[in-house]
C-alpha cells in the first residue's frame, strides 16, 4: 500500500484501499475489522448494507449516515403534480402486446386510426440553430454523438429565441437536467443579459455536472434534487422572493415526466401564484405590462410576455412507452374520442414501434454514445421496449415493419396532441414539430407553447 493509505486489497479492483487510516491505525474505518480492535465486530449498516459500521457505534452512525432519511425541502409537496389518483380506472391486469388476440389487436387499430383522423399528423419540420453553438459545432473536437447533441441544443437555443423567450429578468427551469447542458447554452445565449436565474430540476444524483463552469455573476444556478411529482415552483425561494416570469425547458423529457413537468407549469405553479399570494399578483402582472410595452416600442408586436407566471414552454419529447394514464394531462381528450385508460395503456406501448425498424441504426448509436447525457439516453429506451413488444412471431405475422412504424409514430402523434389540447385549453398556444433530423434524433419533436397574445393585459394608464 502507498504510505498513508490503507492496508486492505481490494480485489476487484486490483489495487489496495485509498482511504486513510487512523494514526497509528494500517486500515480505515470500512477495513477495521482486519485488524484486532478489542473484539469490536463491524456489521452492515442497516440504511445501506454497503458499507459497515462498528456494532457499538451504530445509533451514532445512524444520525449521520449519508443513506439516512433526510429532511424535505421547503419545495417538496408530495404528489402535487402527479394528477387524479382515479385506480378505479385502471384495470389491474394488463396483457402485453404479443400476448394479445389478433382481432383484439386489429380493433385497437381500427380505434387509433379513428381517433387519428382530422387531427395534424404531419409536423413541420423546423431545424433551427443559435449563433452561440456555432463554435462548438465547428470544433472537430468534438465527435459524432456530441455533435448530435449540438445541433438539438442549437435547434431547441433557436426555437426559444424565435419565441421571445431568451429575455433578462426570467428564470429558466430544466427539468430532467442530468449535466445541465441544455441551461449551459441559454446561458452562453444570453452572455449580456442581467437578472437571469436557472433551476435544475434532477431526481438522481448526477456526475460531471457542468454547473462549476458558469462564472458570470449575473446569472445564478440552483440545483433542485426532487421528483417533478413532487415540485411545487412557488415554494422555490428564488421565485417566491423574485417573482420571476417561468421559462420551462427540457431536452429529451422521458414519458410522465413531460406530464409531470406540464402540471409542474400550467397547473401547481400557475395556481399557486394566483391563488396563494394574491398581493404579489399585481406587480408580476405590472412587470409584465412594462416589457410588454417595451417590446412593442421595439417594434416587436408578437411578444409572448403576459401575465401569466409562466412565459414560455419548450420542451423535447421522447419515450412515450414510458408515459402513465395517472400522470397524463391529455385524459380529456382521450375521453372525447371515446378512448380510456386501456387504450391508452395499449397505444403507449405500441408507440415503441416508431422506432423498431430502426434497431441496427439505433444499436450503432447506442453503443457509439458518449456519456455526455447518461439520463437522455432515449434512443436505447426505445429499442430495449420495442424488442420485446415486436419480437414475437404474431405481430411479425399480421404487421410488416413499415407498418409498425407507421403505427407507433400516430401512438406517439396522439398522445402529444392531448397534450397540445391541454395547454390550448388553458391559455397558451402550443405546437408541435420536428426540431432536429431523425438521422440526429430518433426523438426529434419538440413541444413548444407560450400565452395567447388575447390574454396580454393592455398597459395601465
Amino acid at each position: 500500500p502507498e504510505p498513508g493509505r490503507c492496508a486492505h486489497f481490494v480485489l476487484r479492483k486490483r489495487r489496495f484501499c485509498r482511504m486513510v487510516p487512523a494514526p497509528g491505525r494500517r486500515f480505515c474505518g470500512e477495513h477495521g475489522h482486519e485488524e484486532e480492535q478489542n473484539d469490536r465486530k463491524r456489521i452492515p449498516c442497516p440504511l445501506d448494507p454497503k458499507h459497515t459500521v462498528y456494532e457499538d457505534q451504530l445509533q451514532k452512525h445512524l444520525k449521520k449516515c449519508n443513506s439516512r432519511e433526510k429532511p424535505k425541502p421547503v419545495y417538496f409537496v408530495e404528489d402535487i403534480n402527479a394528477g387524479l389518483k382515479d385506480v378505479a380506472e385502471i384495470p389491474e391486469k394488463q396483457v402485453s402486446l404479443s400476448s394479445l388476440p389478433v382481432e383484439e389487436l386489429q380493433n385497437l387499430i381500427i380505434k387509433l386510426k379513428k381517433a387519428s383522423n382530422g387531427l395534424e399528423l404531419h409536423l413541420k419540420e423546423e431545424i433551427l440553430s443559435h449563433q452561440a453553438l456555432q463554435e462548438a459545432l465547428n470544433d472537430p473536437k468534438n465527435g459524432e454523438s456530441a455533435f448530435k447533441h449540438l445541433k438539438q441544443q442549437a435547434s431547441i437555443l433557436g426555437h426559444m429565441e424565435k419565441l421571445h423567450l431568451l429575455g433578462p429578468g426570467r428564470c429558466f427551469v430544466e427539468f430532467g437536467a442530468g449535466r445541465g447542458k441544455l441551461s449551459h447554452w441559454v446561458d452562453i445565449a444570453l452572455e449580456n443579459v442581467e437578472g437571469v436565474q436557472f433551476l435544475l430540476v434532477e431526481r438522481a444524483t448526477t456526475r460531471f455536472k457542468v454547473d462549476g463552469k458558469h462564472k458570470r455573476r449575473d446569472s445564478v444556478f440552483e440545483r433542485l434534487q426532487v421528483d417533478i411529482q413532487h415540485l411545487c415552483l412557488n415554494k422555490v425561494p428564488v421565485l417566491e422572493k423574485k417573482k420571476l416570469p417561468v421559462v420551462g425547458i427540457g431536452k429529451h423529457l422521458c414519458g410522465a415526466a413531460t406530464d409531470l413537468a406540464l402540471r409542474c407549469l400550467v397547473e401547481s405553479y400557475t395556481t399557486c401564484c394566483d391563488g396563494e399570494n394574491e398581493e404579489p399578483a399585481p406587480k408580476r402582472c405590472r412587470a409584465a405590462q412594462a416589457e410588454v410595452a417595451s417590446h412593442k416600442s421595439a417594434g416587436n408586436e408578437s411578444t409572448t410576455e403576459d401575465h401569466k407566471p409562466v412565459a414560455g414552454i419548450v420542451i423535447a419529447l421522447c419515450c412515450h412507452h414510458k408515459c402513465d394514464w395517472t400522470h397524463y394531462v391529455g385524459r380529456d381528450f382521450f375521453k372525447s374520442v371515446g378512448l380510456g385508460p386501456v387504450e391508452f395503456h395499449y397505444f403507449q406501448r405500441m408507440s415503441s414501434w416508431a422506432t423498431c425498424g430502426m434497431q441496427e441504426t439505433t444499436s450503432k448509436a447506442s453503443t457509439s454514445e458518449d456519456s455526455e447525457d447518461q439520463t437522455n439516453d432515449t434512443e436505447e429506451h426505445e429499442q430495449m421496449l420495442s424488442r420485446t413488444e415486436s419480437g414475437s412471431d404474431t405481430l411479425q405475422e399480421v404487421l410488416s415493419v413499415e407498418e409498425r412504424k407507421e403505427i407507433g409514430c400516430l401512438c406517439k402523434r396522439l398522445i402529444d396532441h392531448g397534450r397540445v389540447e391541454y395547454l390550448q385549453q388553458r391559455g397558451y398556444q402550443a405546437a408541435l414539430q420536428y426540431y432536429t433530423e431523425s438521422a440526429v434524433s430518433l426523438e426529434n419533436v419538440l413541444l413548444t407553447a407560450v400565452p395567447k397574445p388575447s390574454l396580454i393585459p393592455e398597459p395601465t394608464v
